[in-house]
């Protein structure tokens, strides 16, 4: 039977790098799977109250002079208009424009941060904001309260996003809520593989209309009004916090 030899070089920081590399003993795994538990529990007490959301996902490495910062700052503007709030990985770059869009529009802006061993600190347009310490977690509540998922020139995460939220639309896990692609030329390479595997019979053709490219501001709110707000009947709902669990809207 082989083994991973344990030596220095294997050791990773991280508990859910740990977890992931193979069998720990099975108290190390019971005392794991319990900090995953507690870990999901403050996330739902914390979340509880701010939806109906739309999650945008895109690179942290974007400035704000960059063209697709400003871009995600109109998305987010524009989401907050209609009522949503906008909900991120909490970071900077596309991230932090979103949240600002809908800030200074009068919305309101959550962030899902994620533990790293070099912080990433919440951007300055959060109302409220989380810190997770692991990855799965983190996708679980990013996806958990949202009706649409807004994807902005991103990276290697980014893709990973888009392809879990296409995922669990595909296999119903979810709902069929909207996914909008923004930005046609930085996802032209994305679009034509999409394509190339229809073709291939990798995906079915209908798995086409689970996706929107745009570049317009204007035709994705058209495409989330229509496809998220009018198709699942969305309102606000006031939820009243419970005091027996401690819960309160801040």
């Amino acid at each position: 039977m082989l083994a991973m030899k344990k030596t220095s070089h294997y050791r990773l920081s991280k508990s859910e790098s740990q977890f992931v590399q193979g069998p720990l003993s099975r108290f190390r795994e019971l005392v794991f799977v319990l900090k995953v538990f507690f870990s999901f529990i403050r996330a739902f007490r914390k979340m509880h109250f701010i939806g109906p959301c739309v999650t945008v996902f895109g690179s942290a490495r974007f400035g704000p002079e960059m063209d697709h910062y400003q871009d995600a700052e109109r998305i987010g503007a524009a989401m907050a208009k209609l009522g949503f709030t906008v909900m991120t990985g909490g970071g900077p770059g596309i991230m932090e424009a979103a949240n600002k869009g809908a800030y200074k529009a009068g919305g309101y802006s959550v962030g899902c941060n994620i533990v790293l061993p070099v912080e990433q600190k919440p951007n300055p347009y959060l109302h409220k904001w989380i810190y997770i310490p692991y990855f799965f977690v983190r996708k679980v509540i990013l996806v958990k309260y949202s009706f649409a998922f807004i994807v902005m020139p991103g990276g290697i995460g980014t893709l990973d996003e888009l392809f879990e939220s296409l995922t669990l639309i595909q296999t119903k896990m979810i709902a069929g809520f909207p996914v909008v692609i923004f930005d046609t030329e930085y996802h032209k390479d994305l679009c034509e593989h999409i394509d190339m595997m229809v073709q291939h019979e990798s995906i079915s053709p209908e798995d086409m209309k689970l996706l929107f490219v745009t570049d317009s501001v204007t035709d994705l709110v058209a495409h989330i009004e229509k496809h998220a707000i009018k198709k699942f009947g969305l309102r606000k709902i006031h939820y009243k916090p419970k005091w027996w669990f401690g819960e309160s809207r801040s």
